[in-house]
């Protein structure tokens, strides 16, 4: 798929998250900031008719003139990564090109709120495995659920299968009432309408790997170790499941990465397949010319369907969704790894270290930020590259727009191969000649809020990360600031002054 098509899909996906599972985002200013929409709006107008130049600024549609009030809520909004307006114009002539497919549309973050096309009715369980303290919660949870809200619930199979479950009187009430899947067996996509993770983040970073496509709404409660994306506490957890399933919650899209691996040998072994397709076709057909086009991956022609068909099947098992980071590393090698890094087909530098990390907003305050990465918060559309002990010191993390596309292989140069990682699982070998692509998928994990965006993430940096916890600096007192002034009196004389005794 082409960075173009991808960026038409990403707005598509983002602005209806739900079109799989009965839910969707609703974008409309938020009631905090009604009055300045409304000022802003009015404050536009004026200047466009009231005595603005109104002949020379750019309407909802990039032409002059004087545009209706609604065109111009759309007009004066932040919509696009590259201008402050798709329709921005630069001085009397020059404007951003009018291509839809070149301009990425992103949304007003504090405008992304969950809303239900109808009343969700399946709700999937995700536990905390080998934990006994979530057992409790998660029986709570499910038997409210089945009784009082009757949802059909989903639970992976092999927590039915667990022993200390089974000595539970009140879980064997509704255990015939559950109904249980198998990772990497059951396909759970348009079955779920809504996921409640009981855990620590791992159980989100779970979520997001049983759905390889779209994703339905997550609500994370904190019953594990750190915490940083379970914002919700399990107190009340009535109250508060209650108002996400009335549709009062905000959400983050949390953006996830999409990875796939091509392989020299297979390419190779593609290429030799179509050869031979391409030289069938002409002895059955001389006088019927073919269209070949050479690419990255491979022969590609038009003569025959299955072909094209089993390369995308073979590519789908390689094709990788990722919530925090795709990690290349050295391995067990003693030797440094040596990869190439391409930006959009555009040779970067070569990354000489114990590897690189590809990591989202997301995954920025995961391994990246323990690599000397910054902290990113998910609603920023950008993909985080950091190197892990660059051989470089100069090598300082970057950080992309999420509409590239970033290639990493293994130089041809290097001692050894190197090894990758899926958010620390599918870990396989890249070999000399393989190549790993990586690019912002279309398939956002939208995740509730317990509060709001900004204020569940600076919560998460303080709590979890301790983020700038220091001591404060003491206030300077009276006798400091004598101390400190400009005078050339002494101390002494300072005490002297107010002590009548050293003067006898």
């Amino acid at each position: 798929m082409s960075t173009a098509q991808e960026g038409v899909k990403r707005n598509t996906s983002q602005t209806i998250n739900g079109l799989y599972s009965t839910a969707a985002i609703e974008c409309t200013p938020s009631p905090t900031n009604a009055a300045a929409v409304a000022a802003k709006e009015q404050l536009t107008i004026n200047r466009l008719g009231l005595g603005g130049n109104a002949s020379s600024a750019p309407g909802p549609n990039g032409t002059n003139g004087s545009p209706d009030v609604e065109a111009m809520r759309e007009w004066w909004r932040t919509r696009s990564l590259n201008a402050p307006s798709p329709f921005q114009q630069f001085g009397p002539c020059g404007r951003i090109m009018k291509n839809p497919a070149m301009v990425m549309q992103i949304q007003d973050p504090a405008s992304q709120r969950l809303t239900w096309y109808k009343p969700p009715l399946t709700v999937l369980v995700i536990k905390k495995v080998r934990d006994c303290t979530v057992l409790s919660p998660f029986v709570q949870l499910v038997e409210w659920l089945v009784q009082e809200k009757h949802m059909v619930v989903w639970v992976e199979s092999a927590v039915l299968d667990d022993p200390y479950l089974q000595e539970d009187k009140k879980f064997q009430s509704i255990k015939e009432k559950l109904v249980s899947f198998k990772d990497g067996r059951d396909d759970l996509t348009d079955r779920i309408d809504f996921i409640v993770c009981l855990g620590g983040d791992g159980t989100l970073l779970y979520a997001s790997l049983l759905f390889q496509q779209s994703v339905p709404p997550v609500m994370a409660f904190h019953l594990g170790s750190l915490g940083f994306l379970t914002p919700f506490q399990f107190d009340n957890f009535q109250d508060q499941v209650t108002n996400v399933l009335e549709g009062h919650a905000a959400l983050t899209l949390r953006s996830r990465l999409r990875c796939v691996i091509y392989r020299k040998s297979e390419r190779r072994r593609d290429a030799n397949g179509s050869q031979n397709q391409l030289e069938e076709h002409m002895s059955q057909q001389p006088s019927t010319m073919t269209c070949i086009s050479m690419s990255d991956n491979g022969i590609t022609n038009n003569l025959d369907n299955k072909t094209s068909m089993g390369k995308s099947a073979h590519r789908a098992s390689t094709n990788i969704l990722v919530l925090n980071e795709v990690v290349i590393d050295r391995g067990p090698s003693p030797y440094l790894s040596n990869i190439d890094l391409f930006l959009d087909g555009k040779y970067i530098t070569s990354v000489q270290g114990d590897g690189l990390i590809v990591s989202t907003p997301t995954g920025s305050t995961a391994y990246a930020v323990a690599a000397g990465a910054s902290m990113i918060h998910p609603s920023v559309p950008a993909i985080m590259v950091t190197p892990i002990c660059p051989h470089s010191l100069s090598f300082r993390p970057i950080v992309v727009p999420a509409g590239v596309e970033l290639k990493i292989s293994v130089s041809p140069d290097s001692r050894n191969t190197s090894w990758v990682s899926f958010d620390g699982r599918n870990r396989q070998e890249l070999f000399h000649g393989d190549s790993l692509r990586v690019t912002t998928s279309i398939y956002p994990v939208p995740s509730i809020c317990a509060q709001d965006q900004i204020s569940d993430w600076f919560a998460s940096l303080a709590e979890c990360l301790h983020w700038n916890v220091r001591k404060k600096q003491k206030c300077l007192d009276e006798l400091s600031d004598l101390t400190a002034s400009v005078s050339d009196d002494t101390l002494d004389e300072f005490e002297r002054l107010h002590d009548p005794l050293l003067d006898n």
